[in-house]
């Protein structure tokens, strides 16, 4: 074996190394953070809604996410943490509204009906939360949380402190759900599929959709309604 591929090979070593140290620093720093979201939540409980981000459905294969989204806001429901949800999401990646699938979905799994809500205009992350808070606050709910994944959550934290302070977060404690024991029931989808859909891939270009993801969009929207003089609640 030449020196070079030694050292190539070594090279290869030290940052496979580094990438699983960082995995798992990362791991238990995202569970160390939902935990103690977790807990603090705990003693301020009940919230009167949480907000749970939509994901792209597929009826022949539910992902793993969104499956993992709706447990948590029922796990969260059922241990009186929440009085109401929201889901967010509208048709973006595919056919479906994915804030009626969601909603559907969780009050097939026992949820009643009247506490669960869909938010459907929603395209981004940010905008879910924005949208679903300015939803919740017409509704008359005032303490609200968010409740995704610890990445997810973490990513929001900037925005949220900024356009909606008052927002909580109660990432998901990975131990309180199984994804094994509980898989999601089929739907009827009638009432979630849009005609002569376009996905936002076709709509927009990649940059267009990263600066949504940012918040663009709702950037704007603030600036206008301050412009004329609009509350944002």
């Amino acid at each position: 074996m030449n020196s070079r591929l030694k050292k190539f090979l070594k090279i290869l070593g030290y940052t496979f190394t580094f990438l699983i140290l960082t995995g798992l620093l990362t791991h238990c720093s995202f569970s160390r953070y939902a935990n103690k979201s977790y807990e603090k939540a705990k003693k301020e409980k009940p919230y009167d809604v949480i907000i749970v981000p939509g994901v792209p459905y597929e009826p022949k294969a539910v992902s793993s996410v969104m499956q993992m989204r709706i447990l948590w806001a029922k796990h969260l429901y059922d241990s009186g943490y929440t009085k109401n949800i929201i889901f967010s999401g509208s048709a973006v990646y595919s056919p479906f509204i994915e804030a009626v699938a969601m909603k559907v979905i969780a009050d097939s799994l026992g949820i009643p009906t009247d506490h669960t809500f869909s938010e459907s205009k929603a395209e981004h992350s940010t905008e879910n939360v924005y949208y679903s808070w300015k939803m919740a606050k017409s509704m008359g709910f005032k303490k609200i949380a968010l409740a995704t994944d610890p990445f997810q959550s973490v990513m929001l934290r900037s925005f949220i402190k900024k356009f909606c302070p008052d927002v909580q977060s109660i990432p998901v404690v990975f131990d309180k759900i199984s994804l094994t024991d509980h898989p999601l029931p089929t739907i009827d989808t009638t009432d979630v599929y849009v005609k002569d859909f376009v996905s936002i891939v076709e709509r927009e270009s990649f940059w267009k959709r990263f600066a949504g993801t940012r918040g663009k969009r709702i950037v704007d929207e603030v600036r206008k309604e301050k412009e004329g003089g609009v509350s944002q609640e």
